[in-house]
């Protein structure tokens, strides 16, 4: 039989966000005691009751609010969104034939996930996730070799994405998600680069960059250029990616891009915004 905290620990395995629902205290007429617990997903109900009908919908409604809510903590939501006490009549504020009365605590897990979403499953691809999968973060990774992605680590923080055309995944990317492309070559990066670019002026990414050389960073600046979008969407990308440390070892190069995006993820958390300087960005490591 599966227990209440192995399906906690599932969802904190796989860095989904959650509420944790507790009945606190009750008086009078109530559907389930004290200690009931319920685990509640973006999705609803997950696992776990607080007492069925009426209640348990208004548990799940305010779970649902709660998770919106933290997930903008730090950028702009309150702290406070992450946990909650709620007392209610049950008569009076849900509508229940119950003359008792209910005190709920609810608690938000999970709810500041990174989000990383990486093109390219390759060789640098392969080692960079290898690195992240470790860390608090979820992860997309979308190419159009299954093979590839097939040689992925195995992790409930992965997602794997099979696109022949990878730049269709684009309007799916999480506006929080820190991007890289790291594709075959400039061919497969520069398609997906100007999809996001275009739409830029709507969803913008705490980070965004290509792997290359500085003579690859020129060539992108070109297809810009070329492609008519403004000069100054040139200067929202890193590339070369990557701390300046390391060879070009393909393990080595994903430290460096790891250490990176960890250290612009700090970076906003300190100052409330992300430096798009690409002072720290001076590593030369190629496609």
């Amino acid at each position: 039989m599966i227990t209440f905290y192995e399906r906690m620990s599932d969802l904190f395995a796989a860095g989904i966000p959650f509420v944790c629902a507790t009945i606190v205290d009750t008086q009078g007429s109530v559907p389930a005691d004290v200690g009931a617990k319920m685990l509640v997903t973006a999705d609803g109900a997950y696992f776990g009751t607080v007492g069925g009908g009426k209640i348990e919908a208004r548990v799940i409604l305010e779970a649902k609010a709660m998770l919106q809510a933290a997930g903008l903590a730090g950028t702009g939501g309150k702290e406070d969104a992450t946990a909650k006490f709620f007392e209610w009549s049950l008569n009076r504020d849900i509508g229940m034939t119950c003359g008792g009365s209910m005190r709920v605590y609810l608690e938000a897990f999970n709810h500041r996930a990174w989000n990383i979403t990486v093109f390219g499953a390759g060789h640098v691809g392969n080692a960079l996730i290898s690195v992240l999968e470790k860390l608090d973060c979820r992860i997309t990774c979308i190419d159009s070799r299954v093979e590839w992605l097939d040689k992925l680590p195995e992790s409930p923080k992965l997602r794997r994405v099979l696109l022949t055309e990878m730049k269709e995944f684009v309007p799916e990317i999480p506006s929080d998600s820190f991007v890289l492309l790291m594709t075959m070559g400039h061919s497969s990066d520069k398609p997906i680069l100007l999809e996001i670019l275009n739409r830029w002026k709507n969803v913008k990414f705490p980070y965004l960059g290509v792997i290359g050389s500085d003579a690859k960073a020129a060539r992108l600046r070109k297809d810009i250029a070329e492609a008519g979008l403004p000069e100054e969407l040139s200067k929202v990308f890193f590339c070369p990616i990557g701390l300046p440390l390391g060879s070009n070892h393909p393990q080595e190069i994903a430290v460096s891009i790891a250490a990176q995006l960890l250290q612009v993820r700090d970076q906003a958390v300190v100052s409330g915004k992300i430096n798009k300087t690409k002072d720290a960005a001076a590593s030369a490591h190629l496609d």
